[in-house]
Parts: C-alpha cells; structure tokens; sequence
C-alpha cells in the first residue's frame, strides 16, 4: 500500500533533513532537480585572457620559444650587435632584410628580442598565412598579424608595442642563392609612412646568415600556379635531405646587427605625407641595412663559423 503524497514528503523530510525540498504544489519525492557544481568560471577567463586581441597567446609562444632555443643557441648560434639600439619600453618598427626559401630570420629576431627584454614582438605578415588551414592559426598564437597599416598603427600608436616588418616581401624569400645578399626594394615606403604617423622611430636590422640556412637553387612556376603560392622554391636541403628539406636547415652561423633607429621629424596622425620625403627615408634605410650587410660579410671568415 503506498503512502498519500503530503505522507511521503513527510516521511522523507524526517528520514534525510539535509534535503531541501521544493514543497510547492504538484511537487513529487524523486521530481526534485538534483544540483550539478558549475565550471568554475575564473578558469574559462583565465583561458581566454592569454589569448589578446591580435590572436597571440603567451602560453604558445613561451612553448614556441623553448622549442626553438636549441636551434637558436646551438644551430644558429646566433649572436648580435647593437643590441643596446633596441627600445626597453617604447613602440618602435623593427625593420629587417628576409630571406631563405622558410625564412629563419623572423623567429630567431623575435626570439632574441623576446628572451632578452621580456618584450612581446609582432610579425607584420602577408595575408596568405591566414587562408592556410592550422597554419594560419598557429602564426596568429605565435605573434602573427595580417599586414595592415591599421593593424601596425593600433600596434605601434595604440599599444606602444614593438612590430617586425619585412620590406622586400616575397621578393626577398624568392631569391635566388645566386643572389644573396642584394637587397631588393623596400616597398613603396609603406613601412616608412605608418611609423611617421605611429610617432615611432624604424630600428634597421641586418642579419647575416639566413641565405645560406636555406639557399634556393631555382624555383618551379607550374607548382607555384598550381598550389596558388607567390613560389615554389627548389632548395639544397631538398636535393641533400628529401622531403626533409622542407625543414631541416643547415647549420649556418647567424649574425643579427641592429642599426641606430631612424626618428622622423614630422608631426604623427597627418592625413598624408610627402611622397618624396617617405621614398627617399625607405631607400636610406634599405641602403643603410645593405651597407650594413656588406661589412659583415668582408668581416666573415666562414658561413658556418663566422
């Protein structure tokens, strides 16, 4: 004989007090909601808060940086000059020459930096690494932004952050090893124009050692059109190592020399500039980075060594 419904709440109200019971009307033993503890919501905003609005996440890049250190160190071993050029805590447009067929030189400028001054760096790159599926994702964790004058702006202006521009774009990772070493154009003076109206000075670097990391022996324009990229390079590495190639460098010694930063004397946030003045600052520093380059290799003995 089973009990009433008011006599069956009574009894299981004595039997468990810890219960609370919802005694509304219509309400039944074993209808009540059973509680179930909520995610702890200071873990889900710490997750999301090492992520920042350009895409970066210091966790991936703190992993990044610990991957590449032996590659840094030991394969590389890289070393600079100069370094005391690099701002402590102000924005400032780093400004490098490129090369090798995967270039090297981005992650081993933003390691440096990054490992001596504590400082994050943005790499201003084309929009092709975005379109490439985890690729494009894994570039924006690392410190990738698309290249854009109002992204470098918000960047530099905004945040006082450090950003890394290549001028020379795919021209310079084209290159042939035939060709080492001579700069191409820098642009159209973009890179010039976004630190006048940032307020922020150019740092030029010269780095000496990636053209042989990876050198290009020549290039396949059918694969380029057919896999929808700038180029498709033919390297040493392949030729000695196989499939291998595509990521195994060789072992050349990098040398990073940062140049005295370059300052505008011009009023920043101006609709427009001199077209003139900003070509004739982009060759200056193109011609100061050449310059640069060219004394260091007369000063070197050897590719691998030095």
């Amino acid at each position: 004989m089973t009990e009433p419904p008011d006599r069956a709440v009574e009894i299981a109200a004595a039997t468990h007090p810890d219960l609370d019971l919802d005694l509304t009307e219509g309400a039944s033993v074993g209808a009540e909601l059973v509680p179930v503890p909520r995610p702890e919501e200071t873990q889900d905003e710490d997750r999301r808060s090492d992520v920042d609005r350009w895409g970066r996440s210091e966790h991936l890049r703190a992993l990044t940086r610990r991957a590449f250190d032996p590659l840094y160190e030991h394969w590389f071993r890289v070393e600079w000059e100069g370094f005391e050029h690099m701002p402590r805590d102000a924005g400032a447009l780093l400004v490098a020459n490129h090369a090798g067929a995967i270039p090297p030189d981005a992650p081993s400028i933003m390691h440096g930096v990054e490992k001596e001054l504590g400082r994050p760096v943005y790499g201003l790159a084309e929009n092709l690494f975005r379109s490439v599926p985890v690729v494009g994702t894994l570039w924006s964790r690392t410190g990738g932004v698309a290249a854009h004058p109002d992204n470098a702006y918000r960047l530099l202006h905004d945040e006082g952050q450090l950003v890394l521009v290549f001028p020379e774009g795919t021209k310079a990772t084209g290159k042939l090893y035939s060709e080492r070493y001579r700069l191409r154009r820098f642009g159209r003076g973009g890179f010039v124009e976004i630190a006048m109206r940032s307020g922020v000075p150019v740092i030029p670097i010269a780095v000496m050692g990636a053209e042989e990391s990876m050198p290009i022996l020549f290039k396949s324009n059918q694969l380029a059109k057919l896999i929808k990229v700038p180029y498709f390079p033919i390297t040493a590495n392949m030729l000695m190592f196989g499939p291998l190639g595509l990521v195994a460098y060789f072992p050349a010694k990098f040398r990073i020399r940062v140049l005295p930063p370059v300052y505008f004397d011009v009023a920043p946030d101006q609709e427009r500039y001199s077209r003139a003045r900003v070509m004739e600052e982009a060759e200056n520093i193109r011609r100061m980075v050449q310059d640069a380059l060219y004394d260091m290799l007369r000063k070197r003995k050897s590719v691998w060594l030095g």
